[in-house]
């Protein structure tokens, strides 16, 4: 592994490595003290929105899926069913800065996508699927099928006093004949 600090957090990048995807840098936000600071803000913003990290919580009616896709219209997004009951949702963001100044002028450009697929359960209902869009935040909505609970029937339990009360009458009475 090399020591020598890399321009993308310091560490080099590592799939085995849990850690080496962390975006969080202490140093944000001071001059020149972080090994990201020559690197464009448009980078980190593709990097993140490339990297869409979507929750998926179970509840006891529905699937919810939340994605935080910051600076994107819900134009810009896909959600979709296919057939096997797998949920993808997918985006694509184009951007263009252009700087203009006394001494500089700068155009820079970013384009990414991201796809994310989830196997739903068995139990989803993807014809009722619903997705909304609020403050940059993506949720999806999957209904699930109500379970058919069987019928129980309830059964009143005897004591056992009552049942050897009875035996005992019963076999009294047998000796007697």
């Amino acid at each position: 592994m090399s020591l020598i600090p890399s321009i993308f957090g310091g560490r080099r990048s590592n799939i085995f490595d849990p850690f080496s995807l962390d975006l969080w840098d202490p140093f944000e936000g001071f001059p020149l003290s972080s090994n990201l600071a020559n690197v464009p803000n448009s980078a980190h913003e593709t990097y993140a929105f490339a990297n869409a990290r979507i929750d998926w919580k179970e509840m006891p009616e529905a699937h919810i899926f939340k994605a935080d896709l910051p600076g994107l219209k819900k134009e810009e997004v896909k959600v979709e069913v296919e057939e096997g009951k797998v949920l993808q949702n997918s985006g694509e963001r184009s951007k263009e800065q252009e700087e203009k100044n006394d001494q500089w002028h700068r155009v820079e450009r970013s384009s990414s996508k991201f796809l994310r697929r989830f196997r739903l359960p068995k139990n989803a209902k993807i014809d009722q699927v619903k997705a909304s869009m609020e403050n940059g935040v993506l949720t999806v909505t999957v209904p699930k099928e109500e379970v058919n609970k069987p019928e129980v029937k309830a059964i009143d339990i005897s004591s056992y006093f009552f049942l050897s009360s009875q035996i005992a009458s019963v076999s009294s009475s047998v000796i007697d004949s």
